[in-house]
């Protein structure tokens, strides 16, 4: 089914103003970069320009396959969302371009974006290891939600 077939259950889409307040009131979300198989799939947290851009901070170490995946990646995507019931849940799907700043661009870009929350794991890690920021510049998005309780829950209940 389609979101707009599914309207009448409740969903709906978000627009511009909505998609932005989610994007700058939320940290965490599912990055997905090509692969010659499956996407991989990594939870990322991430800062938000207001406008167009995420940062994500790598710990890269000595190796590190998701920015190798992230360097090649000509297109991506990043999946942010929240479901708090089955009737309460929000979710934007960004697609975009990603790519490391350079490192003589980290310092501005920390300055002006809130960087995101990490888990104490990889604060720590960050400490200790090479890091990189990379920006996610986002070409399209779109978001879905469903607040509230379905119209036919709504009509039962009017019922009664």
């Amino acid at each position: 089914m389609t979101v707009d077939e599914l309207a009448e259950y409740g969903m709906q889409r978000m627009d511009e103003g909505e998609i932005e307040a989610f994007l700058s009131s939320h940290s965490v979300g599912v990055l997905g970069l090509p692969t010659e198989g499956a996407p991989s799939l990594r939870p990322m947290s991430f800062g938000y320009d207001g406008d167009e851009t995420l940062y994500l901070l790598y710990v890269v170490g000595s190796e590190s396959r998701k920015a190798a995946l992230s360097d090649r990646a000509t297109v991506a995507r990043f999946l942010v969302y929240t479901a708090e019931t089955a009737f309460n849940w929000r979710s934007v799907l960004l697609t975009g371009h990603i790519d490391r700043v350079p490192d003589d661009e980290v310092t501005t870009v920390t300055a002006d974006v809130e960087m995101p929350w990490r888990p104490d794991l990889f604060r720590r890690a960050s400490d200790a290891e090479r890091t990189a920021v990379y920006r996610f510049e986002i070409t399209d998005r779109s978001g879905i939600e469903h607040l509230g309780l379905p119209p036919a829950f709504e009509e039962a209940g009017d019922e009664a």
